[in-house]
């Protein structure tokens, strides 16, 4: 038996809720914002404090500075340094040897002024002290107090960073000059600086309250930090919360759209892309109510112009199978144009169905539409009179080429004398005139009265919309020809419109782009 390796199956996408993407990236923003500044502030404060923390080391070098003054002072110049190869570790010695004489009186720099002479009764006064030869001036400083302790290792890091500089920079003794900047503190004797004290930046501090101080300020940091935390989450949940609710809203609305529901509404306070959503949604909702409530009367209407015809026809054929009537020719013929009422209904549907979803046919050629509109007016002529009515033709065109269907231009003009010719009072009259316009030819086609009213020239295309009163369903029809009519023309390029008649009654203007006179 033959085993076949199942395929695996697809996994699904990971579902993650717009809310959700939008608290992680507000979140994600506001923490990238906060770290760079808890960054810079850091940055900044240790900055700060390393200027700071060399001040401090340059102020504790005051004594290797009068020590070093003092010894030079002595010898005249720096003869007293070692060797080449015992200068790098001078530093940190006189540092420890300066260590194990603090709290002994130190000497003044300088010779001792001279003795006064000896008193037989009374002891000699001391001799008073020669001004120290360094930057000092007075009585000798009383010896300064230890610093406080400082971590293991400090010291020793601090006395590896002191470099000995002679008055022209040149170097003399304990950390040879690198690339790091020197914070320098001048040597001076006879108010005449003979050289600097220059120490290096160290990332470390020097004393336990430096130590104190980062430590303290390490710990704020991370206070700033994690308060940054929580209020940029706060923060994220309010605008995810924000812009999620009108989100969640929308959801619901298009879920009862798809779901035939389309008297939804969104609220539209909002005055952002959200708000513009929540008010073309509402529009599409109104078109798609509308649309639902014109199927609904179509569906209606056209069952109820169907039904009328063959009521008729079942009356008609009941009758003569009950033997109430005979089946004579008039019968026969009566039952006749029910049928043919019934099948131009139909094929009046038919095309209308064909034209709302784009089918229908048109075969386009070069015609001349004033030509075939008076001669379909022609065909009219005899029913004009036999109801009383005048028809007049206006001057023919310079030019009137179009580009049309001669058969549906046929047909939406024998629905135009139709229309005419069912609603226009007896002793009336109707007139067929053409205009040229902007490249168009306008065929306008007039009647006198009853006219129709303001409200309902808007509506005179609708499927099965018909004008009370004067234009009622008394005169036939089952009102789809204008609206026919419009969808043959629109189909060809052209336009269908009405207005208020000059004569009293109704306009209609038939428009198609004309031909250029060249075009084959």
């Amino acid at each position: 038996m033959a085993y076949h390796a199942l395929s695996p199956l697809p996994c699904p996408p990971v579902k993650i809720a717009i809310g959700h993407r939008l608290f992680a990236s507000v979140l994600l923003a506001m923490l990238t914002v906060a770290a760079a500044a808890v960054l810079l502030l850091r940055q900044n404060v240790l900055g700060s404090f390393g200027d700071y923390a060399v001040a401090i080391e340059l102020d504790r070098l005051d004594e290797l500075s009068g020590a070093v003054a003092r010894q030079y002072s002595q010898h005249g110049d720096w003869t007293f340094l070692p060797s080449d190869d015992d200068r790098r570790d001078w530093i940190g010695g006189e540092l420890t040897r300066l260590q194990s004489l603090r709290g002994k009186p130190v000497p003044p720099v300088g010779p001792a002024g001279p003795v006064a002479p000896v008193d037989p009764v009374a002891p000699a006064a001391p001799a008073a002290p020669a001004a120290p030869l360094h930057t000092r001036v007075g009585p000798p400083m009383p010896p300064l107090p230890p610093p406080p302790p400082a971590p293991p290792g400090v010291i020793a890091d601090l006395h590896t960073r002191i470099t000995l500089l002679d008055a022209n920079g040149g170097y003399l003794a304990g950390r040879l000059p690198g690339n790091l900047p020197l914070a320098r503190r001048a040597i001076t004797v006879d108010d005449r600086t003979i050289g600097y004290l220059g120490v290096a930046r160290s990332a470390r501090p020097s004393d336990a309250m430096a130590f104190a101080f980062l430590d303290q300020l390490q710990r704020s940091l991370w206070l700033i930090g994690g308060l940054a935390l929580v209020l940029s989450a706060l923060a994220a949940i309010g605008l995810a919360r924000h812009f999620r609710r009108p989100i969640d809203r929308l959801a619901r609305g298009a879920g009862a759209l798809a779901a035939g529901d389309y008297a939804v509404r969104l609220p539209v306070q909002r005055s952002d892309e959200l708000g513009d959503l929540a008010r073309h949604f509402n529009a599409l909702a109104e078109r798609l109510d509308q649309a639902e409530a014109a199927r609904r009367q179509w569906v209606a209407d056209t069952s109820h112009e169907l039904r009328t015809p063959l009521a008729v026809l079942r009356a008609q054929l009941e009758a003569i199978q009950d033997g109430v009537r005979q089946a004579t020719p008039a019968t026969v013929d009566a039952m006749v144009l029910q049928v043919h009422a019934l099948t131009k209904l139909i094929d009046e549907l038919y095309a209308l169905a064909r034209a709302d979803v784009g089918e229908l046919a048109c075969q386009r050629v070069p015609l001349d539409l004033w030509e075939l509109a008076t001669a379909e007016a022609q065909a009219f002529g005899a029913r004009f009179q036999a109801a009383r009515l005048a028809f007049e033709t206006g001057a023919a065109p310079a030019h009137s080429q179009v580009l049309g269907d001669p058969d549906r231009l046929r047909q939406v003009l024998a629905n135009l004398f139709e229309n005419s010719l069912r609603y226009t009072a007896p002793g009336g009259a109707v007139r067929l005139s053409a205009q040229v316009h902007d490249g168009q030819l306008h065929l306008t086609l007039d009647d006198s009265a009853p006219g129709v009213p303001d409200a309902a020239l808007a509506r005179l295309a609708e499927r099965f919309y018909r004008v009370d009163a004067s234009r009622s369903r008394a005169h036939g029809g089952a009102g789809l020809g204008l609206a026919l009519s419009r969808r043959l023309l629109a189909a060809q390029g052209g336009a269908l419109a009405f207005a208020h008649s000059p004569m009293g009654g109704l306009r209609v203007t038939v428009s198609l782009p004309l031909l250029e006179k060249d075009t084959p």
